[in-house]
This record gives C-alpha cells, sequence and structure tokens, in this order.
C-alpha cells in the first residue's frame, strides 16, 4: 500500500498522540530536560482524546490536520488553521508538523510541509506563521530552505521546572494576479 498525505480521521488520533510524543522525544533531547521528556508517554490518552475531538469537530472550517502515511500507519502529520497571535482572517498558522524519527531524512517532512502551506494558501490567507523552539536548529534550517523567515516574534512558554522560548517564522503568500 503506497504512502500518501491524506486528511486525518478520528481514527488516527492515537497514531498522531503517540507520534507527536516520541517526535518530542528524540527532537527535544538535549534542549529540553530529559526528566520531562520522559514522562510525555504519560500522556498518550489525554493526547489522543485532544486529537481525536480535534479532528472530529475542529475549532473553526480552516483548521485542519492532515497526515503522511496509508490507511493503517500514520508516518507524519500537520495541524494548520487561523493565526492564534496574529490577525486570523489574514494569517494562517502552522501548529504543528511532526515525522516520526525512523523516517526523518526521507523526504515526508517536505512533502507534508509543502502540502500544509499550499493548503494555508488556498483557504485564503495572506500569510503564514509558525512557532519553533529558538534552540531547534534542524527544525529552524527546515523552514528556511522551505523559504520561511524569522519575523521578529518571540514568546516564553513556561513548564514545570523550565521555559521553553520559542521564535515566529513567516512566509508571504503571492497572489496569482500579482507579478514575482
Amino acid at each position: 500500500m503506497e504512502a500518501l498525505v491524506r486528511r486525518a480521521v478520528p481514527e488516527d488520533a492515537e497514531a498522531i498522540a503517540a507520534l507527536h510524543i516520541r517526535s518530542w522525544q528524540f527532537a527535544y533531547r538535549g534542549q529540553l530536560p530529559d526528566q520531562y521528556l520522559d514522562r510525555l508517554g504519560e500522556q498518550v490518552r489525554q493526547r489522543s482524546e485532544f486529537w481525536r475531538a480535534h479532528i472530529s469537530t475542529p475549532p473553526t472550517d480552516k483548521n485542519e490536520v492532515w497526515v503522511f502515511g496509508t490507511d493503517r500507519r500514520v508516518d507524519a502529520f500537520a495541524a494548520i488553521g487561523p493565526a492564534r497571535d496574529a490577525d486570523p482572517n489574514v494569517a494562517g498558522e502552522l501548529y504543528a508538523i511532526y515525522v516520526d524519527p525512523d523516517r526523518w531524512g526521507q523526504g515526508l517532512g517536505r512533502t507534508l510541509f509543502t502540502h500544509a502551506t499550499v493548503r494555508l494558501k488556498s483557504l485564503g490567507y495572506l500569510t503564514a506563521i509558525l512557532w519553533v523552539l529558538a534552540s531547534n536548529a534542524r527544525a529552524r534550517r527546515f523552514y528556511e530552505i522551505a523559504g520561511w523567515s524569522l519575523d521578529g516574534g518571540s514568546k516564553l512558554e513556561s513548564r514545570p521546572g523550565f521555559e521553553l522560548r520559542e521564535l515566529s517564522y513567516r512566509i508571504l503568500f503571492h497572489r496569482q494576479n500579482e507579478e514575482s
């Protein structure tokens, strides 16, 4: 069975939650406390419920979750929708994109990221943003190669015993009738 990008269905929720946690545990090792990452596995049920609800009854008609995989497997996922920290009528947001660490470097992330970016543009947004850990050099390089740029936004999210410093990236969409 050939893998492809498809819209997530509620039955994907547990696989998305497990992949989300596993990706954090691999990608953020050395950037976040080991104890925090090691305990993420305890959240599979809670995160499954979140993703099931988000897929079944999205907050808006512009919230979408996409997966790369087969009808039985999820190798990567992305979530998009209206921007949370900007005008949601103008800006869309890539909330999350994660790839199974066993599949890193195989082009899945790039394929899904391109799909998510095209979807944001097709939903009518003039621009899109995403937030990334400031310390995540791998992800930042990935976004920059795709043409996204730092836009000066930053925020600090407090967790028990540590803080997450995030930076925002942005891409501007050109309208079809505009000259490049």
